[in-house]
């Protein structure tokens, strides 16, 4: 058995993601013992399955991704948390509070409320059931103040970019806290609305030019020149 490629690898339509006794997941057929692409989009794999998700499709959560994300339901036991994926994920009111919780003594909604946003991770994920998420952890949890933006989860990696040259860019240019999501969801904290323009301009440009080279050096320059002016 040999995998050929690595987890969110940008692979197109007919390359070869696997050999041997590995199963054709989503995207992706099997000829001769050996896997390929179906679409354009980010290779991964659960075991011993493959599977493909499509540059234009929802995120798929990984164990351990950090994710930004919106209540949508309060519940007796946790919340409800809307992540840009086909499932809700769940959180957890012990994981939240670090200790026993009586429901009758307090109410859900004085810790988070419908709307509310948390950066959290992926704690728990198996395709069986919805994942679990967890914001224990530096940098975890409530966010108070910020604007979230979105960007096509495929595209998160250049966003990054190698060894977070593009985030560590966008940072230093702007000034800004720059939270980024695997999930697609870009927190951004900033005191200046010039400099937080700039930010959801760069991240725009991502999601219409990713496929280009060059483009941490583009976007450097208009964050530059967005400054003077």
């Amino acid at each position: 058995m040999l995998m050929l490629v690595e987890r969110r690898q940008i692979v197109a339509p007919g390359d070869l993601l696997a050999e041997g006794e590995y199963a054709a997941g989503e995207n992706t057929y099997k000829e001769n013992y050996k896997v390929y692409a179906k679409k354009l989009g980010i290779a991964d794999f659960d075991g011993k399955t493959v599977y493909v998700v499509a540059l234009k499709g929802k995120y798929v959560p990984l164990v351990g991704d950090l994710v930004v994300g919106m209540v949508i339901d309060v519940g007796l036991n946790g919340w409800s948390v809307e992540i840009n994926a086909p499932y809700h994920a769940n959180l957890s009111v012990n994981d939240v509070l670090g200790k026993s919780f009586g429901p009758k003594v307090e109410a859900l909604t004085n810790i988070l409320r419908l709307g509310d946003i948390v950066v959290a991770k992926v704690a728990a994920f198996d395709r069986t059931r919805d994942p679990s998420l967890s914001i224990r952890g530096p940098d975890l949890g409530q966010v108070g103040e910020g604007l979230v933006i979105d960007l096509t989860p495929s595209k998160i990696p250049r966003l990054i970019g190698k060894k977070g040259s593009m985030i560590g860019m966008l940072k230093q240019e702007s000034g800004c806290d720059i939270v980024v999501g695997q999930n697609g969801k870009i927190l951004i904290r900033g005191n200046q609305p010039k400099m937080i323009e700039l930010v959801i301009k760069a991240v725009d440009m991502i999601e219409r030019e990713s496929h280009t080279s060059g483009l941490t050096d583009r976007i450097k320059a208009m964050m530059e020149q967005g400054k003077k002016v």
